[in-house]
């Protein structure tokens, strides 16, 4: 995978972030969710490169080959906040002050708390299926938490879900991969479902992606109540899975309209994985998105 890409670890405030970057042009920084690595990327980055973009896809803190720090008392450092400051210092160290965000699940809402935190940083930002943690959490409806129930699981205290999941990661990780909507291991390319379970086998990796979702609960969910009525300055472009959870329980566009200044929203055919099971389709309506919004300068 990420044949022709640079690879490196870079530390950003003492944690350590994986990354793979190849390209020249507008820089596009990619981010993954759970439970994927950054390996997500593996035939959407080299197309947008082809397309005259520098690509950089990153593991978030606590996945893939990036640091795993153990969570502290108060689980800030496995918050969004966090790991959208990681983003920011992994493209600083790369030379890019500004640079496109895009992200999908966990990585969606790492994209969305950098583009309020860091506004002068995001020239554009794609989240791909997610509403926000707000409205997710602050008005939590039955249908919702039956579909994602894995939220609370893996917050619970440490070790129950960690060790409840390490008896078997496989059937853990691929009820989740294979059970939110439209997606089968068909969908799947061979090479880049390998990396996930590679990662999957990984204990830390299973603790930090506990502490994620702890943190999403005891951390972000307070950090987008106080930005209510915050809005994401820079262009942004709402991608949804047409068969999968967030399009059938909510209104997407009802959902973000008050929180982006200028948005688009697009359903791509699948589920909630369509990067894997569409990478084209992505490519295309990510594509077309940033050639309409081209790389401004910091100052306009």
């Amino acid at each position: 995978m990420f044949e022709d890409f640079e690879s490196g670890r870079i530390a950003v405030d003492g944690v350590e972030i994986a990354y793979v970057a190849a390209g020249a042009g507008e820089p596009v920084l990619l981010l993954h969710g759970f439970p994927q690595t950054k390996a997500l990327w593996a035939r959407i980055a080299p197309a947008l490169v082809a397309q005259g973009y520098r690509a950089i896809c990153a593991d978030l803190r606590g996945y893939g080959a990036s640091d795993k720090p153990p969570a502290l008392s108060d689980l800030t450092n496995y918050s969004f906040r966090a790991m959208a400051a990681d983003s920011v210092g992994l493209m600083q160290a790369l030379g890019h002050e500004r640079f496109h965000l895009v992200g999908h699940d966990r990585g969606a809402r790492v994209a969305h708390r950098l583009a309020l935190d860091r506004p002068a940083a995001v020239a554009s930002v794609t989240l791909m299926d997610i509403v926000p943690t707000a409205v997710l959490l602050g008005d939590l409806r039955r249908d919702v938490a039956q579909s994602y129930w894995h939220w609370f699981f893996l917050a619970q205290p440490a070790p129950f879900p960690e060790r409840m999941i390490e008896a078997n990661p496989d059937l853990f990780y691929e009820t989740c991969l294979f059970g939110w909507g439209a997606a089968g291991p068909q969908d799947f390319d061979a090479a880049q479902l390998a990396a996930y379970r590679a990662s999957w086998h990984d204990i830390e990796a299973i603790a930090g992606s506990c502490n994620d979702y702890r943190a999403a609960l005891a951390v972000d969910l307070a950090h987008d109540l106080a930005d209510h009525g915050k809005r994401i300055s820079a262009p942004a472009l709402i991608l949804c899975g047409a068969s999968g959870a967030m399009a059938k329980l909510y209104d997407l566009p009802a959902a973000w309209a008050g929180r982006c200044t200028t948005m688009k929203v697009r359903a791509i055919k699948g589920g909630h994985f369509f990067p894997d099971s569409a990478p084209g389709e992505v490519v295309e309506h990510v594509a077309a998105f940033l050639r309409q919004d081209p790389f401004p300068n910091a100052s306009e």
